[in-house]
């Protein structure tokens, strides 16, 4: 069944063409990405398709009984009401039929009903067949649904009596899409539905949207996100829009494909075109000849050469160098705790980093890997422990808010008073590699967009050449073109990386370890985030094993309840027995923990720091007794989780 077609679609804005002569299908069921650079009309054809926007010719089809449901932007729920209570709004209709099944069933307790047998069946009859529509539009799960999804965009219980009015703007976000997705549209239209999530909440979106019952079309430039998700994508380029079966890694593939070939035609036409033009030239003055060169000219003028397919579409250019190089020790941050405004967010933080580590730096929301940056580079003050800087360290700084590039300059002067050495035609070259190109140069810095100032930021840190870069969210704002000359450039970097990502395509493109961050301390994993995520689960399983594999007394079974309904005195042992075993974690936990801090403490020596062999073997010891603890904290959490069922 088809949900939506676009035939033929143009819009134009005054004498800007933004998309030109648009095919597109959506089927029931189907998974469809709409990708390409910023400014190409993705979200100005969602608008279209959503009613929110008009258009100059063409059709948009689709079906009467259709429920469309659309996503813009960085869209933020407003409303006076709590999060609970506008949940609940979406199911008034549902709780109506609710209540007219009560009033149903107390009609069939009024003896007068029940004794007259004709009445009674009408109402039972009516009763059945309201029954019957309330179970089938959800009425006996509606509240179960709605805190499933709230419990995977990361509100819980507690929360739910929060208002809305009270949230940030990035869990306002995160709940106008919660209320979209209860909603279960026949056709799902979300723009960016990736912003503000952090990688648990993610995986829960993708999980859900593959078992959607409904169609969806998306906009992305989450790379991993849209291979998870879709079958089918569209490309915006160049005002058109072509069609690719798969998800986006068969789609880069097949483009790839595409354009070898488009090339090899083009270049081939182009021989074509110049033979064409020197017989011309050649031959047009010649009386002999004339006729063959005019047949030709006429030729040349007919025939519908095809564009380059390189089009007018430019690409960033750029690469991170450094003036010197660092020591062999970069960083060492010991029993940190870190916060804002006197509050604590997170505490026993350690890592220790060497030169050319890429780190990436996981975690949920709210759990501080954005005030662990700010607090490294000194724009938040340390709450508890130390951090150790190496020799030779120069810091180079990408804030993902870009609190910084807030000036009245122009993009021109917000460079130039930087670096006031440099001649104007180098600093417009830098700019260029930058797209910022012509009359860009002379946009206002406070104007530009998100994407604009991230290439402004990156084009900064470029030419400040620091041999240690950390970057909050260095991929937010940019497209996937830009993504990908952003990823290369870091990859060839020869210094040390820190860096925040959610884009789990770049940490597993970049990270050489995953530091994973919670309230309560960091825990280490060497290698990228597939690693990190196999490790993690192989982590949880091993707990798992150990709680299942505990040794029980002869006597001992497993929980029963006795026919007059009391807890069996067996399930009050297992009670104690885990217990026992938690105490005895606890102990084992404690003990790690000891173990860890002398290590750091030594590590921290200046007659050892110098000493790189003794180093390595420290870190080495270091990183086991880490992964002991690890395991420990794991069957620590599967008893604790098996002792809330007493």
């Amino acid at each position: 069944m088809i949900v939506l077609q676009v035939n033929q679609l143009y819009k134009s804005y005054i004498a800007d063409e933004i998309l030109s002569g648009v095919k597109l299908e959506v089927q029931h069921r189907d998974r469809v990405a709409l990708v390409g650079r910023n400014g190409a009309g993705k979200s100005t054809l969602l608008k279209i398709i959503a009613g929110q926007l008009s258009y100059d010719s063409g059709d948009i089809i689709m079906p009467k009984d259709v429920r469309l449901g659309y996503l813009e932007q960085h869209a933020g729920l407003e409303s006076s009401l709590t999060i609970w209570e506008e949940m609940m709004t979406i199911f008034e209709p549902i709780k109506k039929q609710e209540q007219q099944l009560r009033n149903l069933e107390h009609k069939m307790a009024d003896p007068a009903v029940y004794e007259d047998a004709e009445t009674y069946a009408k109402v039972m009859a009516e009763y059945d067949q309201l029954q019957h529509d309330f179970k089938e539009q959800g009425g006996y799960q509606y509240e179960a649904d709605t805190r499933s999804v709230l419990h995977g965009m990361q509100f819980y219980p507690a929360d739910y009596d929060k208002y809305i009015s009270a949230l940030s703007g990035g869990q306002r976000t995160r709940l106008a899409l919660a209320k979209l997705l209860l909603t279960k549209p026949d056709l799902l239209i979300l723009d960016e539905p990736t912003n503000h999530l952090d990688i648990e909440t993610l995986s829960w979106l993708e999980n859900y949207l593959k078992n959607y019952d409904g169609a969806i079309l998306i906009v992305s430039h989450d790379r991993y996100f849209l291979d998870q998700v879709v079958s089918i994508v569209y490309e915006v380029s160049r005002h058109h829009v072509t069609k690719f079966t798969g998800n986006y890694s068969r789609y880069l593939d097949e483009k790839a494909k595409n354009y070898e070939r488009d090339m090899k035609l083009f270049e081939k036409q182009q021989d074509e075109k110049a033979k064409l033009e020197v017989f011309i030239q050649k031959n047009i003055a010649r009386a002999s000849t004339t006729k063959m060169a005019q047949s030709r000219r006429k030729v040349l003028e007919k025939t519908d050469w095809m564009d380059s397919p390189d089009g007018d579409e430019k690409s960033a250019t750029f690469t991170f160098g450094i003036d010197r190089q660092s020591g062999n020790d970069v960083l060492a941050v010991n029993d940190v705790a870190i916060g804002y405004e006197g509050k604590l967010v997170s505490q026993h933080i350690n890592m220790r980093i060497f030169r050319e580590d890429r780190i990436a730096l996981v975690g949920p929301n709210g759990v501080g890997k954005s005030t662990l940056l700010k607090t490294i580079v000194k724009d938040k003050p340390v709450l508890a422990g130390d951090i150790h800087y190496g020799t030779n360290i120069q810091i180079g700084y990408y804030d993902q808010e870009q609190a910084k590039l807030t000036s009245n300059k122009t993009v021109l002067k917000e460079l130039w008073d930087e670096w006031p050495l440099m001649n104007e035609k180098d600093i417009r070259t830098v700019l260029g590699r930058f797209l910022f190109s012509g009359d860009d140069v002379s946009k206002i810095v406070q104007d530009l967009s998100g994407g604009e100032k991230a290439r402004l930021a990156l084009a900064k840190l470029m030419l400040q050449k620091c041999n240690f870069l950390i970057l909050d969210e260095p991929t937010n704002h940019l497209d996937l073109d830009s993504k990908e000359i952003l990823e290369n450039a870091l990859i060839d970097y020869p210094g040390t990386l820190l860096f925040v990502s959610h884009d789990r395509y770049f940490i597993n493109r970049i990270a050489t370890k995953v530091i994973d961050l919670s309230a309560d301390g960091s825990f280490e994993y060497l290698g990228d985030y597939d690693y990190f995520l196999e490790k993690k689960k192989e982590l949880e399983e091993l707990a798992a094993e150990k709680l299942a594999a505990m040794p029980l007394p002869k006597e001992q079974a497993p929980e029963k309840v006795t026919t007059n309904g009391k807890i069996d005195k067996e399930a009050k042992k297992k009670e104690r027995q885990i217990r026992r075993r938690i105490e005895e974690i606890e102990d084992s936990m404690a003990n790690y923990e000891e173990q860890i801090r002398f290590i750091e403490e030594q590590l921290c020596d200046p007659e050892i720091f110098p000493d790189h062999e003794k180093v390595m073997a420290l870190q080495q010891q270091l990183d086991e007794t880490k992964e002991e603890h690890e395991t420990a904290e794991m069957e620590w959490l599967g008893l604790n989780e098996q002792l809330e069922m007493f």
